[in-house]
């Protein structure tokens, strides 16, 4: 069992929550919750001992084993695949290596083969005999298959270094798993099988923060919120949390609204009748009444919720895109083979595969950023599109442009209170405006890249991974935003919830190829797959 007493936390001078008593107990799954730069990770890293808390203490019940999710992707880099999971678990790696190394001595002693003994008992207590094979059903689970298992973590790109790192987490059964963002870079099916993973944990201890709707419905038996300057826990996932919360809110609206119309009433009765002798009596009974008529403050939410709307400058005609053969190799391998389908006007068709480089490399080629090895695509004449890149740095990187600037570098907008109109749905406000381009965090990049879509006016809108980074208000915005989009839309998300209300039609790459394509919404593809299994 973890839990808190008075924890309260001050930074830069401006208190993120305080007087935080909670109890985080065995085979609950807790999702922590709150706008970019409520406290939601670094609650997180006060529960794992990572930060000192100002007030308070966080108490772990004594010999139970807690697991991080590291987020330094190069600091296993001399150590192979295999032995980096085995590290989930310090003290088995500590008995494997003191194993090794008195079998492998010349002069073993009869002190050392007593050693020996002790070693290979607690070995046994761990389940050590099967940690490399439990370590490899892991990796496999998570897409890292036997060919990565004997190579070096500096041998592997970021994200199945990021998916190294979550087995890592995950092995061993930890009493306690701690893990910031645990879907960030991951492939849908890795989402699922990591889902299916912790919701079979019953002894565990799990505490997830995640931007990720979904997956924060399917998991958490808990809702953690960091708002309003404190941290408040609910019974039941995101989608149970959020209807409560708006529930309440509106509860206080109307009792205010209540309230305050009977306050004005009583205050009228007062000032016609207190000074008429016989009323008097009535009016100093309503005197009391005004008194103990309390209008509850609503308290400031630190959530900031984008605009997102895309209106497209004319109506798509009866002809969006045709792709015919296309075929492209990176780095000698076929990502595209002999790709073919059509988009029909206002459709909106989500791309999915296991294979992120093939998904954007189609993009890239649809918006002529790169040349086909064979074949050919045709847009309808009366299309204009807008593309949102997964990498969007070269937007960015080294841009000594104000916000005001940039916006205006990549729009018809001249007077500034227009551009700072826009930049204000964006949430960019006073100041903010002025900040460099270069200096932009991922999720204010994204903004940006949404803003300059908006502006654009195209009637198709392309987009590649457009979730990363964007914490769950501004999710839900475009996730509004592209539902309501009277055009075409061609996407590719690692967000369910995403796929499963925007997409109405569905194409899978894989191994360079199309092996599905139709029009059905997400999860019945999802049941549709499950079925043929």
């Amino acid at each position: 069992m973890l839990s808190t007493s008075n924890v309260g936390l001050q930074y830069g001078g401006r208190t993120l929550f305080e007087r935080v008593d909670l109890t985080f107990s065995k085979g609950n799954c807790y999702g922590i919750i709150g706008a970019n730069g409520a406290g939601k990770s670094t609650f997180l890293k006060i529960l794992s001992g990572e930060i000192e808390p100002n007030k308070g203490e966080v108490i772990i019940t004594p010999g139970e084993r807690m697991s991080v999710l590291k987020q330094d992707h190069f600091a296993y880099d001399d150590c192979d695949v295999i032995r980096t999971v085995l590290l989930g678990n310090p003290k088995l790696c500590e008995i494997i290596d003191e194993k090794e190394k008195l079998y492998s001595k010349d002069d073993f002693s009869e002190e050392d083969g007593l050693r020996i003994s002790e070693l290979e008992e607690e070995f046994a207590e761990m389940d050590g005999w099967s940690a490399e094979s439990n370590a490899q059903i892991l990796l496999n689970g998570l897409g890292v298959t036997n060919e990565f298992h004997e190579m070096k973590m500096a041998e592997l790109d970021s994200k199945l270094k990021v998916k190294v790192l979550l087995a890592q987490a995950l092995f061993g059964n930890p009493d306690i798993l701690l893990m910031d963002e645990p879907t960030n870079h991951l492939d849908i099916d890795a989402i699922r099988w990591l889902e299916n993973f912790l919701m079979e944990l019953d002894n565990s201890t799990v505490i997830i923060v995640s931007h990720d709707r979904h997956f924060l419905n399917k998991v958490c038996t808990h809702t953690v919120d960091v708002d309003f300057g404190k941290i408040t826990m609910y019974v039941g996932n995101y989608d149970f949390w959020y209807d409560y919360t708006q529930l309440a809110q509106r509860q206080m609206r109307e009792q205010n609204k209540k309230n305050e119309a009977k306050r004005k009433e009583l205050q009228e009765f007062i000032a016609r009748f207190s000074a008429n002798a016989s009323k008097s009596k009535q009016a100093t009974s309503r005197k009391k009444l005004l008194e103990s008529l309390v209008i509850e403050d609503m308290p400031v939410s630190s959530r900031r919720f984008p605009y997102v709307a895309f209106k497209p400058d004319r109506s798509i005609g009866n002809e969006v895109l045709e792709v015919a053969g296309l075929t492209k190799s990176v780095g000698g391998r076929n990502v595209l083979d002999d790709v073919s389908f059509t988009v029909l006007p206002n459709e909106k068709v989500a791309f999915i595969g296991p294979d992120a480089i093939s998904k954007t490399t189609l993009f890239k080629l649809l918006m002529e950023e790169e040349t086909p090895d064979g074949g050919s695509f045709k847009w309808g004449i009366t299309t204009s599109r807008s593309y949102l890149p997964s990498d969007n740095s070269a937007f960015f990187d080294g841009c000594d442009d104000s916000l005001l600037d940039w916006i205006r570098r990549y729009s018809d907008l001249i007077f500034e209170t227009d551009v700072r109109g826009w930049l204000g749905r964006m949430m960019f406000s006073g100041e903010e405006a002025t900040k460099k381009a270069c200096v932009l965090s991922g999720g204010e990049r994204v903004r940006c890249m949404l803003c300059k879509m908006m502006l654009s006016g195209a009637n198709v809108l392309i987009l590649d991974e457009p979730t990363d980074h964007l914490d769950l208000e501004s999710i839900a915005a475009l996730n509004d935003g592209l539902s309501k989009f009277p055009g075409s839309v061609l996407f590719t998300s690692h967000d369910h919830q995403l796929v499963q209300t925007v997409a109405d039609r569905i194409i899978c790459l894989e191994d360079g190829k199309v092996t599905y394509n139709k029009l059905i919404t997400y999860d019945e593809y999802l049941d549709e797959i499950k079925a043929e299994a």
